[in-house]
């Protein structure tokens, strides 16, 4: 009996990222996590690109309200009340909300994927 090699399939290869079931049929393999894994750090930094452009905004804008100083929490310590008002401190927060910004956008400019996620 002669088997003709155009009619044999090849034997499945164990670098081959895609597995054949028992019907012939191809299901992923190795590649479906690969892609679940890009789509989770594409979530991550859309996350922490969201996180950092609000509190950004928020420690931009919040110091120069009447909110920052006349809350509950500060009314009944008057030092802390007057230091917190102050332009110094106020500038600082700013500054943090500046920073936090610029770093929110450095990170959603610079991202970039890597083809292959073996690592």
């Amino acid at each position: 009996m002669n088997a003709d090699p155009k009619t044999i399939a090849p034997a499945p290869d164990a670098s081959h990222p895609e597995k054949s079931n028992h019907n012939g049929s191809i299901e992923p393999g190795p590649r479906s996590s690969n892609g679940v894994r890009l789509w989770m750090i594409r979530i991550r930094a859309l996350l922490f690109v969201t996180l950092c452009a609000t509190f950004g905004v928020l420690l931009l804008i919040l110091p120069w309200t009447p909110k920052w100083t006349d809350n509950p929490l500060l009314l009944s310590f008057p030092n802390l009340r007057d230091f917190v008002s102050s332009g110094f401190v106020r500038g600082i927060a700013s500054g943090f909300g500046v920073l936090d910004l610029w770093l929110g956008f450095w990170e959603a400019i610079h991202y970039h994927e890597t083809p292959n996620l073996t690592h």
